[in-house]
């Protein structure tokens, strides 16, 4: 049945690549897949519609791909990808590995493109084994959300977010409401809301989840002391408050979305997160600042997970010159700000014109971009066993919160078992001669 599907969604695939046939008098068609629906899609395709009007020699064939990452894969595989895929960031090293995209540091020579055009952790993103697989499109960085008018009604500052861990849980304390029956109503913060980076508590401590090298190093002190003060809400609030609480939560992309509805006072977030209050709470009045750091560890201020969109040549594309000038074309400024402010979003490269500072609706880019630039952004491993890794994390911070393990417990399981995992990649990969 497997089989049958593989060929069924080749000749699928097949059938979406037939349609782009160059024209034997006009401009060579390339074909280009990306992930993107709705307003995100829509600042692609005026990206595209602006690259074709600028000259007459490419024309780019847009086309919406769901699962496109599983997709190019097999289409590679099959000897019909497409001339440009937007993928992940995460997907770059993997994909690598899996000789499934081309090295773009001919190109970029050729272009002109240098490493110094982009912030150096959007460039990392991209650049693995010594080359150049990916480039960016649009970037993200995360901060602390916060509501004002909660803080308002606790008391509190409404312009002054919690600088330290410390304030942090003074702040949420005081932001906290149970009804007269002892049931949560509103909360200051959960570290489990929205769990999108529960992989990542440990940098706010100075943790780190490898050595780069060979060491997987989830059980280091630092992450320890990370959950540690996850599980102390836990114990705090109450396993059964908690859960009972956070079950009348709505979907994340609507009104009742815990943040937007005021059940939630402060949530870690994306630059991405404007989007949402803009459209379901568009009177909320809230801010936005770099999330807190330990008090004791003044040096880790403005730590962000760091993460973008790419853009990627995949092996075996009819028209990897042609493909390349459309990517040249979205990194250059004019490109780059069109799609970025067509998804409100910061740029990744180290220029922006004044006019996007000027014009960009989002009242907090400034904070983003320069959260984009600190020596404390961090973003996940590369390497190949990161998906199991992180799925490994999120078992660990599940049994830490709901107070079913210790977080040395939790993290020491998570440690052993990955770390037999990478040693048999590093094995794979000496063999195969692709060891950074």
């Amino acid at each position: 049945m497997r089989r049958i599907w593989l060929l069924l969604a080749l000749l699928v695939l097949s059938g979406c690549a037939g349609q782009n046939r160059d024209l034997r008098n006009g401009p060579v068609h390339i074909t280009y897949w990306e992930k993107w629906t709705g307003f995100e899609g829509d600042a692609m395709r005026a990206t595209v519609d602006a690259f074709n009007r600028s000259q007459d020699r490419i024309h780019v064939d847009l086309l919406t791909v769901s699962q496109v990452d599983q997709k190019m894969l097999l289409a590679t595989a099959g000897g019909i990808p497409p001339d440009v895929a937007g993928l992940w960031s995460y997907n770059t090293n993997v994909y690598a590995d899996k000789n499934a995209i081309i090295p773009l540091d001919s190109f970029m020579k050729e272009a002109g493109i240098k490493q110094e055009d982009y912030i150096r952790s959007y460039w990392d993103l991209g650049f693995y084994r010594s080359k150049t697989w990916a480039l960016p499109t649009t970037p993200a960085t995360c901060a602390l959300h916060w509501n004002k008018d909660m803080f308002r009604r606790a008391g509190l500052d409404p312009e002054r977010p919690p600088r330290t861990i410390e304030e942090l849980d003074a702040y949420a304390r005081k932001l906290t409401i149970r009804d007269e029956k002892g049931r949560i109503q509103q909360i200051g913060f959960m570290p489990a809301e929205p769990g999108w980076w529960n992989w990542g508590w440990g940098f706010f401590f100075g943790g780190r989840l490898w050595d780069g090298e060979s060491k997987i190093t989830a059980d280091c002190p630092e992450n320890i002391r990370a959950f540690q003060w996850v599980q102390s809400y836990a114990k705090a609030y109450g396993v059964q408050d908690l859960q009972v609480f956070q079950s009348g939560f709505g979907n994340f992309s609507s009104p009742q979305n815990a943040f937007l509805a005021g059940k939630v006072a402060m949530e870690l977030q994306g630059v991405w997160m404007y989007n949402f209050i803009n459209k379901f709470a568009p009177h909320l009045k809230w801010g936005a600042a770099p999330f807190p750091y330990p008090s004791d560890r003044p040096d880790l201020a403005n730590s962000s997970p760091v993460d973008e969109d790419i853009l990627v040549i995949p092996n075996g594309a009819r028209h990897p010159r042609e493909a390349f000038e459309f990517i040249k074309f979205v990194q250059s400024q004019k490109g780059m700000e069109l799609l970025c402010m067509g998804q409100r979003k910061q740029t990744p490269l180290t220029k922006a014109s004044r006019e996007f500072l000027k014009t960009h609706p989002h009242p907090f880019i400034e904070t983003f971009i320069e959260l984009g630039k600190t020596r404390n952004a961090f973003a996940t491993p590369k390497i190949g066993i990161w998906r199991e890794y992180q799925d490994e994390l999120q078992n660990a911070f599940s049994n830490i919160w709901l107070c079913k393990m210790t977080p040395e417990e939790a993290l020491r399981a998570v440690q052993t078992r990955m770390q037999k995992k990478l040693d048999r990649e590093i094995r794979q990969k000496a063999r195969l001669g692709r060891n950074p």
